[in-house]
């Protein structure tokens, strides 16, 4: 029988591997992860972010991660390659703990989906 993996398996396996490949000592928190996401889905990595783009590449990680969930859509790139997402359902009130959780099977999901563990 397979052993079943739970959520905090996965996420401390995926925890270390991506602090191993992009963090130099520091273990990677949720924000630093959707900043990742955020920079994977623009498709610049190898250049500087300034305060205004990092909050915007957040925001382009969340909806990007929210997405399978019907919160956002995909909607278009704009002139210098950013994409842009418009609200479908507005998200719930959660608890602090079941907002974790719900970016965590996201991040999780994502991840999975980019064949990365």
């Amino acid at each position: 029988m397979p052993k079943i993996i739970t959520l905090k398996e996965k996420w401390d396996s995926l925890i270390l591997k991506l602090t191993n490949q992009f963090a130099e000592g520091d273990e990677l928190n949720m924000d630093g992860i959707i900043y990742l996401v955020g920079v994977q889905e623009l498709g610049q990595c190898h250049r500087e972010f300034n305060k205004d783009e990092k909050v915007n590449l957040m925001h382009i990680a969340i909806c990007k991660l929210l997405e399978p969930y019907g919160y956002y859509e995909f909607d278009f790139f704009d002139d210098d390659g950013w994409p842009h997402y418009k609200t479908l359902t507005e998200l719930p009130n959660l608890k602090p703990g079941e907002q974790t959780v719900l970016m965590k099977e996201a991040v999780i999901n994502y991840f999975e989906e980019l064949s990365y563990f």
